[in-house]
């Protein structure tokens, strides 16, 4: 008997889905801090065989978003003040220099698209009601936010920055989404702050947009830490 052979694409479109379905629910905050990943059962919970799975699980740990400890297999990566210090202050050097860059060159289809991805930001609630007196993270919100941001940034000119920009905004998401699900952020939305450095950026004031942009990013920081990391240092 000659045995079928396994097609290694199928094998590949497995382990891509099983990548974004792990990092979709660690982002999302459903797999938490520390937890452990057992193959088995993470296997079962997606519905996706044991190999494929594992490939995913060695992808994301080369990314960072998953652990493999010797002998003890894999977990979620831990939270850690010191990267998300880390990662604000990136954010602030890539996104301030990219709008002003944009500010710079942007054209009307630009501003169009900015003034847009605002109005529907500002349209969508940040978290829903389950009706059993929980709050639930939206994550149509979460979305927004991320367009709005990339919109305010998507005339800089370099396609390198714009990718740097959104690996680390992907890497904020996991953060804020976690401090939703511990304990509400006190800022809300911060719409308000989106209102204020869009009419900077379509004023074209270069200075005031980043200086307000930094600004956001600083006051997530603190509200990320008081939530997430009480104990941290405020120096």
């Amino acid at each position: 008997m000659v045995k079928a052979k396994s097609d290694p694409r199928m094998g590949a479109i497995l382990s891509d889905r099983a990548h974004d379905c792990v990092k979709s629910d660690i982002l999302l905050g459903a797999l938490e801090p520390g937890e452990k990943l057992q193959l088995e059962a993470i296997s079962e919970r997606y519905g996706i065989g044991t190999a494929p799975m594992r490939e995913a699980l060695n992808r994301l740990s080369s990314e960072g978003w998953v652990e493999r400890r010797s002998q003890r297999g894999f977990f979620v990566s831990p939270l850690s003040f010191a990267e998300l210090e880390e990662l604000v202050k990136t954010r602030i050097w890539l996104e301030t220099l990219s709008l002003r860059e944009s500010i710079a060159h942007g054209d009307q289809d630009w501003e169009d698209a900015a003034i847009l991805s605002y109005h529907r930001l500002a349209r969508t609630e940040r978290v829903l009601d389950t009706g059993d007196g929980a709050m639930r993270f939206n994550p149509d919100w979460e979305t927004r936010h991320h367009d709005f941001h990339l919109a305010l940034l998507s005339a800089c000119g370099s396609q390198l920055m714009l990718g740097f920009c959104v690996q680390m905004m992907e890497r904020s998401i996991r953060y804020r989404n976690l401090s939703v699900k511990f304990n509400m952020v006190r800022r809300g939305d911060a719409l308000a702050e989106h209102e204020a450095i869009l009419n900077a950026t379509l004023d074209r004031n270069a200075d005031e947009a980043v200086t307000l942009l930094a600004a956001h990013y600083r006051l997530t920081l603190d509200g990320l830490r008081e939530r997430l990391f009480p104990d941290a240092s405020e120096g």
